[in-house]
């Protein structure tokens, strides 16, 4: 998938789920009473910002569909780009301990769980 698209997508999300927490602070927590848990994960961090994915490796995921999802990550991989796109290259990663990530969705493959729609901390 071209990058500039991949960004819109991801955006697009995240304009959603902004939105949908602006309704006020019982409209997104409603549904997230369960947390999931992924041992390890990563975080593309941009010029402007983090970005709307987040990839779970190792996870626990509620039985139950949810509206917003409290994920607790031990071991978070976060990727500093030097620009808005994947070809100006890496500028640093960071990892950081016991962080907490929300996000609107999940598609589960395996070990792997791509979370999408996660907003900013």
């Amino acid at each position: 998938m071209h990058p500039t698209l991949k960004r819109l997508i991801g955006t697009g999300a995240a304009v959603a789920a902004c939105a949908a927490a602006l309704l006020g602070p019982g409209a997104g927590s409603a549904g997230a009473a369960e947390r999931a848990h992924c041992d390890r994960a990563e975080r593309d961090m941009w010029s402007e910002g983090p970005g709307t994915d987040v990839i779970g490796h190792h996870c626990s995921v509620p039985d139950q569909d949810h509206r917003w999802y409290r994920i607790d990550v031990d071991s978070l991989v976060q990727t500093y780009y030097r620009t808005e796109y994947l070809d100006g290259g890496v500028a640093r990663k960071k990892t950081v301990h016991d962080e907490t990530v929300r996000c609107l969705g999940h598609i589960a493959e395996k070990d792997t769980v791509h979370w999408f729609g996660c907003v900013p901390g």
